[in-house]
């Protein structure tokens, strides 16, 4: 029984069906998915949505769907994923004892609870529902030896595994602080778990679009419009996937954010939205295996914050020292919400001393808490005066001219590779993290390596010898006023002491 006829059959697929005429469009989908015939009508959607006039004639290793918002992707994907556990014998592949894994892999809980329930709603069709064994809030467990398993998006959480079928749900809004590329990381992994289940194997991936960067958009790039054996790429905006959306709704969105809509309900790309920097440039500006600079005596540091109140985000330091024409990343704190602000500003506070430093700017939006607790235990807190964005903006050609050192910490590479440069309606662009991430050690690294840039002290100055005069040049250096006892009075090298 192929799909289209469990989709006609009411007690089978067809239950979870209420509006046959409005899943036109999805039956044109799954017909060339699976490689079936396609009527005169199926015919002109696949060439409008794929860009291809040879339907495929065979079922498709992956398919890729582009969908606008509310399109019915989500639950399309939990169909064929039922289908494929249900209809398809992956015993053969097995050894004693081993299950064939349907794996739904989610953005978040919440996303993954949806796939979850919409799988129990299609299996509670009369015929399908005898072959439910057990149920959990992670795992459907059929007869057949399948398992249907969701899973938040982690290559971790697919290793182990013998992946038959593999269902990635919006991962073009895939974010992890701890992986730059999360969405290439779990489809490699996922790869090598299928890797035993031959051209029955099958991944679905589906999203609206966002960045043009990532998994989704380099295979939209490399094979929409192409005719190729196992990719078929289906881009639709809602409405013709879903002519039950209101097109006066969708009117509504182009006019107040039409760059959004056209991504969220036209299935378009972003255009003003791009990458900040490329893993490539990070890469090369960061040493393996060095994960933090230990204080050296008589080298001049300095210190960026980024505060935080304790019930969200991150509080995160960042101290950095200029050598040799080069802004090197020397420390990074970072302490995870919740916390106690004090407490973490005394920790702070210890770190500063062991680098001798007694001033750290920060971010200017704190408020006058995090100057009032540094002040407490005699450091200065100095509000930035650039906003963010223009931190990021004046730390980039320090990245791509290889004028700057960073320390290899996975979230930190990961933090800087998620933000994004975006062009607002007047033209001006503005840097931030993408939806769903944090910036919070992108920000403080930014900071701490900005400051370095500019602290390049000249060859063979003359450090007053005593007196005032002599703290006023220290203070005019940037530099603690608890340098002056161990500064010599002169120095041959850039930053050194």
């Amino acid at each position: 029984m192929n799909i289209l006829e469990a989709l006609d059959d009411r007690n089978l697929l067809g239950a979870s069906i209420r509006d046959a005429e409005s899943w036109k469009p999805w039956r044109a989908l799954l017909a060339a998915a699976f490689g079936l015939p396609l009527d005169p009508y199926q015919a002109e959607l696949f060439h409008q949505c794929t860009g291809r006039r040879v339907p495929p004639g065979a079922p498709a290793a992956y398919l890729w769907l582009v969908i606008g918002r509310r399109g019915g992707k989500s639950f399309a994907m939990a169909l064929i994923a039922v289908f494929l556990a249900v209809f398809r014998d992956w015993r053969k592949y097995l050894s004693p004892g081993e299950r064939a894994i349907v794996l739904l892999v989610a953005a978040d809980r919440e996303q993954a609870k949806i796939l979850h329930r919409y799988c129990q709603g299609i299996l509670s069709a009369p015929i399908l529902q005898s072959l439910v064994w057990n149920v959990t809030a992670a795992e459907i467990e059929l007869q057949g030896a399948v398992t249907i398993e969701v899973v938040t998006r982690s290559y971790r959480s697919v290793r182990g595994r013998s992946v038959c079928v593999a269902v990635l749900d919006e991962l073009a809004f895939w974010r992890d602080d701890d992986s730059a590329n999360p969405d290439a990381e779990v489809l490699n992994a996922i790869r090598a778990s299928m890797a035993t289940f031959g051209s029955d194997a099958m991944v679905i991936a589906g999203s609206s679009p966002y960045a043009r960067r990532g998994v989704l958009w380099d295979a939209v790039r490399r094979w929409h419009g192409k005719d190729d054996a196992r990719n078929l790429v289906w881009q639709a905006a809602t409405r013709v996937m879903n002519p039950t959306v209101s097109q006066d709704f969708v009117d509504a969105e182009f006019e107040r954010d039409p760059a959004s809509a056209a991504a969220e309900y036209g299935a378009e790309f972003r255009s003003d939205i791009a990458e900040f920097v490329s893993m490539d440039v990070l890469e090369v500006c960061t040493p393996d295996g060095l994960f933090e600079i230990p204080p050296v005596s008589g080298t001049a540091y300095l210190a960026f914050c980024d505060p935080s109140g304790g019930s969200s985000d991150s509080m995160t330091l960042a101290i950095s020292h200029h050598e040799d024409g080069c802004a090197v990343l020397d420390c990074v704190r970072e302490v995870r919400a919740p916390f106690h602000p004090e407490a973490v500003v005394e920790d702070f506070c210890a770190t500063l001393a062991a680098y001798g430093v007694a001033k750290v700017m920060g971010d200017r939006y704190a408020g006058e808490w995090p100057r009032e607790q540094f002040k407490k235990r005699n450091i200065d807190y100095v509000p930035s005066e650039r906003v963010k964005s223009d931190i990021y903006r004046d730390a980039l050609p320090l990245l791509n001219s290889r004028k700057c050192q960073l320390l290899d910490i996975r979230r930190l590479i990961s933090q800087l590779h998620g933000l994004e440069r975006k062009t607002a309606r007047g033209g001006k662009d503005s840097i931030d993290h993408g939806p769903g991430q944090h910036d919070d050690v992108a920000n403080a690294c930014a900071g701490a390596i900005v400051l370095a840039s500019h602290h390049e002290v000249p060859l063979n100055f003359h450090v007053p010898t005593v007196g005032p005069a002599r703290h006023e040049w220290i203070a005019a250096a940037g530099l603690p006023l608890s340098a002056a006892d161990g500064l010599g009075n002169s120095c041959d090298k850039p930053g050194g002491w």
